[in-house]
């Protein structure tokens, strides 16, 4: 008899190889770190003699389940932000907490409490993106788990690199460090499309292909993101990172939404990764990814579920029901998804989606021994059928919570027995996380009060505290503007045409001030708009003086580049009331009396207020300021307007009037 050092006996054996064979009473033979057999209690004990024999008492026994796509850190954030649209969650909320606080300490406690976690829900094998993903190396091997670990690379600053080119030379050596480690596979993560130029894309594909890993992306995830593709480029997600040569790499891909049957095909030709994430994309309202049609031309669509600040879980059974329910009911049709393939696609097709198919995902000899046991007796998952081989797949997808897992082997080490866990102390790691809970708490919870604090974590607000010369009056003739303009004594610099669109927000608390969010579109000579740009202005609260013609000196104002909707804004600072501004503005820079003055001559639009002329000077002090004021009288006078009755507010102000 052949010697090996485990042999589990008297078990359900779920293969999920390419035949889904089945052996009741089923064993498995094991040796080091591989399957040596499966087959039949009777053939496997006439075969094979182990140091070990492990009597599964008719529980399931089946390949460990593949996560395929998460962010496990993201544990400590489980609760953060939730009932928010993706951009609002993304850029509003979770990298703002993320830049203040993920860190070496955060990314290594994060991981250690989803790895209690995957293993208490039967996964053996996670794919990562995350920062620091070194910690999240040393962390699932600590834990004893398999995973593909992608170093994200982004766009922006983040919290382990300044720049991307950082982001690119850790993640060589990650990719270095961790080559042939027999639990970690290393890969390179852009985080997608949106978050990175084309140019971090092909250094981030081009760094893949040097050591042959893996590139982990997120790709049309939202119909937003789609639409955004075609309009800055011309073409969907997948023919952008196509035409980019991304696909040259072993991609796995996340979401996969909004794609097409082109899409599609190409996704096939190129034997992309695709990964299935049902909660998150129901919670984020992402939409319903076409799983079915998919998996009908071949596809390696895998399932993970996302990381756990927007699932809020890792519970990969209830991934696989819900996949399962979901094709059913976005098709009419109940025989969508059957639960064999759903089974299949938590375990073989998503070690093919993660390129680690000939390593995992079925109980096949020369396969790692990445097995986990189930126990079916509870009453939630009882009585059990038999006259069809289809329904023990039914019960595991169907019926069968993670409580139900008893027993998690990895590379042929148990990580928990009986439902103790063998390389993690759980009542540690909570106290951790509850002391990280307080203090993220601590800074939501001040970022909240003030408005000026929100615009700072998510735009480079720049501060102006400023004093500002300003009146406005109503304008009878606005032709005769143009004429007064030419007069020897004021000399213009330059003169601008905009179509202006301001919305402003207001808030609670008056001294948090206003924010406006503006649209100005540029308008050339002929009358046709060049360009759009986009601002947001914190304007503080006003402090008035008055001097002759009633003029202003004004407010602190923090100005920002807008690179988001204006739905964005809304829904990030909620205003209680907001007011609209619309209105056509030709602007001067002119010099009189050797001093700079901008002069705005305005058609108010909506609402409909008619026109009024403004004249502004911004200065550093209050005795510059009173200086001015009596230059913008005389400014007034020249061009004929110091019988005016002037207005000393904002339009704003006006309107709401």
């Amino acid at each position: 008899m052949q010697e090996v050092d485990l042999i589990f006996k008297n078990a359900r054996v779920l293969t999920m190889d390419s035949e889904l064979r089945q052996f009741e009473p089923g064993a498995v033979a094991v040796k080091g770190d591989e399957i040596v057999a499966v087959d039949k209690e009777e053939a496997i004990l006439k075969k094979y003699n182990a140091r070990e024999v492990v009597n599964c008492q008719d529980k399931v026994l089946m390949p460990g389940l593949v996560n395929a796509h998460t962010h496990v850190p993201m544990t400590l954030l489980r609760g953060v932000a939730d009932d928010l649209r993706l951009d609002v969650w993304l850029l509003g909320h979770m990298m703002p907490v993320e830049r203040e606080f993920v860190s070496p300490e955060f990314v290594r406690l994060g991981t250690l409490m989803a790895s209690a976690e995957l293993i208490r829900s039967g996964v053996t094998t996670f794919a990562d993106m995350y920062y620091y993903e070194e910690q999240v190396a040393q962390a699932a091997a600590e834990a004893g788990l398999r995973a593909v670990c992608g170093e994200t690379v982004i766009k922006f600053p983040s919290p382990d690199a300044q720049s991307y080119e950082e982001s690119l030379e850790y993640t060589r050596d990650f990719i270095k460090r961790w080559k042939d480690h027999p639990l970690i596979t290393p890969s390179v993560a852009p985080h997608a499309p949106y978050t990175c130029t084309a140019e971090i894309l092909q250094a981030a594909t081009e760094l893949a292909l040097e050591f042959d890993v893996p590139v982990q992306i997120h790709l049309a995830e939202t119909k937003q993101e789609v639409e955004t593709m075609r309009r800055e480029h011309g073409i969907p997600v997948i023919p952008y990172i196509r035409k980019i040569g991304m696909l040259e790499a072993k991609i796995i891909g996340a979401h996969l939404v909004h794609v097409d049957e082109g899409e599609m095909h190409t996704l096939k030709n190129f034997n992309v990764g695709v990964v299935h994430n049902p909660s998150s994309n129901l919670k984020l309202a992402s939409g319903f990814a076409k799983v079915t049609q998919m998996s009908a031309m071949g596809i390696n669509v895998g399932i993970g579920t996302d990381g756990p600040a927007s699932n809020n879980d890792l519970d990969m059974f209830e991934e696989m029901r819900l996949a399962s329910f979901i094709a059913k009911g976005i098709t009419n049709d109940p025989t969508a998804l059957p639960a064999p393939h759903v089974l299949t696609m938590a375990t073989r097709i998503g070690a093919q989606a993660l390129h680690l198919d000939k390593q995992i995902g079925s109980i096949e000899a020369g396969k790692k021994a990445d097995l986990i046991l189930i126990d079916t007796s509870a009453i939630h998952n009882s009585p059990r059928y038999k006259r069809e081989e289809k329904m023990s797949f039914a019960q595991i997808v169907y019926a069968t919570k993670t409580f139900d897992v008893t027993d998690v082997l990895v590379n042929g080490k148990f990580l928990m027995r009986d439902k103790k866990l063998l390389t993690l102390d759980e009542e540690s790691l909570l106290k951790e996380a509850h002391n990280f809970a307080r203090r993220i708490d601590s800074f939501l919870l001040e970022r909240e009060k003030s408005v000026l604090s929100k615009l700072i974590a998510i735009e480079t607000a720049t501060e102006e505290e400023s004093f500002e010369v300003q009146i406005k009056v109503p304008v009878k003739r606005f032709d005769e503007i143009f004429e007064k303009l030419k007069k020897p004594e004021i000399k213009v610099v330059y003169q601008r045409h905009y179509l202006q669109y301001d919305t402003y927000f207001y808030f609670d608390d008056a001294d948090q001030g206003r924010l406006r969010y503006r649209e100005d579109e540029i308008i050339n000579p002929q009358g046709q708009i060049v360009k759009a740009r986009y601002r947001l202005t914190l304007l503080g609260p006003a402090f008035e003086r008055e001097f002759a013609h009633t003029v202003l000196l004004s407010r602190s104002r923090y100005l920002a580049k807008a690179t988001h909707s204006l739905r964005f804004y809304r829904e990030y600072f909620k205003p209680i009331k907001e007011m609209v501004i619309e209105k056509e503005r030709y602007r001067w820079k002119v010099v009189f009396k050797e001093t700079e003055f901008y002069i705005n001559l305005d058609r108010l639009v909506i609402p409909k207020m008619g026109d009024f002329l403004e004249i502004k000077s911004r200065t550093w002090s209050r005795h510059d300021a009173e200086e001015k004021a009596v230059l913008v009288a005389d400014l007034l006078k020249t061009l004929g307007l110091e019988a005016a009755e002037p207005i000393g507010k904002d339009y704003s102000d006006l309107a709401l009037e």
